[in-house]
């Protein structure tokens, strides 16, 4: 019955994406790229929510309420909804009005499109090590309730997800995009009941929670320390961890293309606040879970299970809470919201390599069947990377958390200040890029057994030994630190060296058409 399920769900997938197509049978790159600018709302909105509720999302709400607290739990959906509003309050009608085809457009416009080609760098990777981290994500949950092998999993998911994307694009993306997300909400809402039941009722659950974790029962941290749980160091390392969410979820091309798909700049406005509502609400429903989940009586072996991974709490609810035919919903919900962020970040990665790296920086002269041509072709190799890196690479989770590091450190100055600061040149582009670069490099790096090599702490704070955890990693916000001293640098500098380095004025560069 769950090999039919899984069959019926993605041969519903390619249906959804073949019908959407056809918008843009002999149709142009624009179509491909950005849907041709024609984008109404409502699906503009539906995308963009389904993109940001991905896998990780929905396991990792619940996983945060249950192995720690409703802070943990809500702070990523939480987070994810506040920036999308940012960012349609602040830039997403300043970039639809430009007419831009990728958020690199932005930086090619005021530093020129060679240093523009270097900040592609990190924003191509870490579409890429999403789309990796999501393929793994998929595997594990394939293997959980299925006991389905992990290269299984990921080729039939990459195959089905990168056949749609390829001939139809953004459109196809987009209306599986919201096909996906209602699975999504199908899945948790039927399954909440049967949880809840489970685990005793609502209210016993939720009593249940607030009482065993007084001091983590809260949806933000305390102002002022508060018990074991809430010290200083905790306190500061939410909100730093939060500000990262925040202003690094605005710098992403994924996002950029849906507002560069809407008809208008006001409704690219519009799209992105409502989908940062609708994203806030959707942390309602694993959150909840995450809570049953700690009340519920769970077997011992599996309680032990759960305990050393909780990252599968929702798989396991899944799997040993509810009926089979109710667990399948649960599990289409967790599958569409993976796949459905799997072919934005993909269409994403291989927009910005056929765009800014092959048209507009290598091969200039391509014709428009060229250029269709390769934008699919990147999509294939872009999908067939992602794959390779899942099934080989043992800590792609570790290299996306890195590369989201990386784009809100280095790249919200860059485009905060491309976009409104007039006299932002390209030298204090570059003054900004290196000096946040080492700072951040400065904090150390686990993943490449990079030590701190920066004290922050003694540079900082009066009691330096209570900034570093037990393994000597930092707990100083330094992430943080290095993002705000590039957001300093960029135009002080760029002021400074105005005589030597004159700023270009923001422009409309070539469109795709």
């Amino acid at each position: 019955m769950a090999i039919i399920a899984i069959t019926a769900m993605y041969a519903s997938f390619l249906l959804v994406g073949w019908l959407a197509a056809r918008k843009v049978k002999d149709g142009t790159p624009a179509d491909l790229l950005v849907a041709g600018r024609s984008m109404p709302v409502w699906i503009a909105t539906l995308t963009m929510t389904a993109t940001w509720v991905d896998g990780g999302y929905l396991l990792g709400t619940a996983e945060g309420a249950f192995k720690s607290s409703l802070s943990l739990g809500i702070q990523g959906g939480f987070c994810f909804g506040v920036s999308l509003i940012l960012g349609g309050l602040f830039f997403a009608r300043r970039m639809r009005q430009l007419e831009f085809t990728t958020l690199i457009d932005a930086f090619e416009a005021r530093f020129g499109k060679h240093w523009a080609a270097v900040l592609f760098i990190p924003a191509m990777l870490g579409e890429v090590f999403w789309s990796a981290e999501l393929l793994a994500a998929i595997g594990s949950t394939f293997g959980v309730l299925l006991q389905m092998k992990l290269a299984t999993a990921i080729l039939l998911s990459a195959v089905v997800v990168v056949a749609y994307t390829m001939v139809g694009g953004m459109w196809s993306v987009a209306y599986t995009d919201a096909f996906q997300l209602g699975l999504v909400v199908l899945g948790l809402v039927v399954a909440m009941p049967f949880i809840f039941a489970a685990a005793g009722g609502f209210d016993a659950a939720w009593s249940h929670y607030l009482t065993a974790r007084a001091d983590r029962g809260m949806f933000f941290p305390p102002l002022q320390p508060r018990g074991d749980f809430w010290t200083s160091q905790s306190i500061i390392g939410w909100w730093d961890v939060s500000l990262m969410l925040v202003f690094g979820g605005i710098p992403w091309n994924c996002y950029f293309q849906r507002v560069l798909s809407c008809q208008t700049p006001r409704k690219a406005q519009l799209h992105s606040l409502f989908a940062g509502v609708l994203t806030i609400l959707l942390t309602i429903p694993p959150l909840l879970l995450g809570v049953a989940s700690f009340k519920y009586n769970w077997p011992s072996d599996v309680l032990t299970q759960l305990q050393t991974n909780p990252s599968e709490t929702l798989p396991m609810l899944l799997k040993y809470v509810v009926p089979p035919a109710v667990a399948l919903l649960g599990f289409g919900a967790i599958i569409g919201a993976v796949t459905s962020s799997f072919s934005s970040s993909i269409l994403s990665a291989a927009s910005m390599v056929s765009w800014n790296c092959c048209y507009r920086l290598l091969w200039p002269e391509l014709s428009v069947g060229q250029m269709k041509r390769i934008i699919r072709v990147s999509i294939v190799l872009l999908g067939a990377a992602s794959v390779v890196m899942a099934l080989k690479v043992q800590s792609v989770q570790a290299l996306w958390f890195f590369t989201s590091d990386l784009i809100f450190v280095l790249l919200f100055p860059q485009l905060v200040f491309a976009l409104f600061d007039p006299k932002a040149n390209r030298i204090g582009s570059v003054t900004a890029f290196i000096v946040s670069l080492v700072l951040r490099l400065g904090g150390g790096e686990p993943l490449f057994n990079l030590p701190h090599f920066i004290p922050y702490p003694e540079l900082f704070t009066g009691n330096p030994s209570s900034w570093y955890d037990a393994s000597g990693a930092l707990l100083f916000p330094f992430k943080t630190l290095a993002a705000a001293i590039g957001c300093v640098l960029l135009p002080v500098v760029s002021r400074l060296t105005a005589k030597w380095d004159s700023p270009l004025p923001l422009r409309k560069v070539q469109t795709a058409s």
